[in-house]
């Protein structure tokens, strides 16, 4: 019997606080808090090393294949706008 009320407890807190979470990062305190939170993230990722991934970064390793076209498109795109800074100079 206590096992099943530890179960349902822990269920319930689980499902409450995500439903806190999930309406505390919409009100200004929580903006301003989740952004000080990834500061600090970002300023102990650099100041020991540590390599945190994205979730992008994570998918990109699932799949090298789009990793790569990605890539290309990107670079590609970066080819066109220096291109276009180029003819734009040149008009001045």
């Amino acid at each position: 019997m206590t096992i099943w009320f530890f179960l349902l407890k822990a269920i319930a807190a689980s499902i409450i606080g995500d439903a806190s979470a999930t309406w505390f990062k919409k009100t200004k305190f929580g903006v301003w808090f989740y952004t000080k939170v990834d500061v600090f993230y970002n300023w102990t990722a650099e100041r020991y090393n540590f390599n945190i991934l994205t979730a992008e970064e994570k998918q990109m390793q699932k799949f090298p294949q789009l990793k790569e076209r990605l890539e290309n498109i990107e670079r590609q795109i970066n080819e066109f706008r220096n291109r276009s800074r180029d003819t734009k100079k040149r008009d001045i």
